[in-house]
């Protein structure tokens, strides 16, 4: 008689990170940091929160479609054991969505500026959260990860910040 099959809390923790960390942590990181110049670049373009809440919506929820999507294709999970592709895209869809989404909703505001003010602390929060799952979960040095999210996500940032200002004439 065969004794079932024992996996090590070790195994678990590692297929948890592989099946569900990982396609979150990507969608999270993708949708945080592609919807940011996009946002930003639209609200100094219009100077209005409304236009750049619609524009952040649209965003966050294409990118989210796109992330899943592109997740659930990418393989069936039977090679590389990153199991049900839809799961993981389904994972990464709504990860993506909810990334671009958090820094959208300050844009509800109908004060731009305030909108905006609260949108950057938004996004500071954001890219800390993203480093300290990257430091809990995949193991990577804390100051590192830090540096590393906080520097990427401020380029794009930027990017948006300067895209909107040449747009809007300024």
């Amino acid at each position: 008689m065969e004794s079932p099959l024992v996996i090590s809390p070790a195994a678990e923790e590692a297929t948890f990170v592989l099946q569900k960390v990982q396609p979150a942590l990507l969608g999270l990181m993708d949708g945080s940091v592609s919807t940011l110049a996009p946002l930003f670049a639209a609200a100094g373009l219009t100077h209005s929160a409304h236009a750049a809440f619609f524009v952040g919506l649209a965003a966050s929820v294409g990118a989210g479609i796109s992330m899943g999507l592109a997740e659930a294709l990418s393989d069936d999970g039977a090679v590389t054991g990153r199991g049900n592709p839809w799961m993981r895209g389904l994972i990464t869809g709504g990860a993506t969505t909810l990334g671009g989404m958090l820094h959208t909703l300050p844009f509800l505001i109908s004060d731009l500026a305030l909108a905006l003010r609260v949108a950057y602390i938004v996004v500071g929060v954001e890219l800390l959260l993203i480093a300290y799952i990257r430091f809990r979960f995949m193991k990577t040095p804390l100051a590192s990860t830090i540096f590393q999210v906080i520097v990427g996500g401020g380029i794009v940032f930027g990017i948006g910040l300067w895209l909107g200002r040449i747009g809007a004439g300024g």
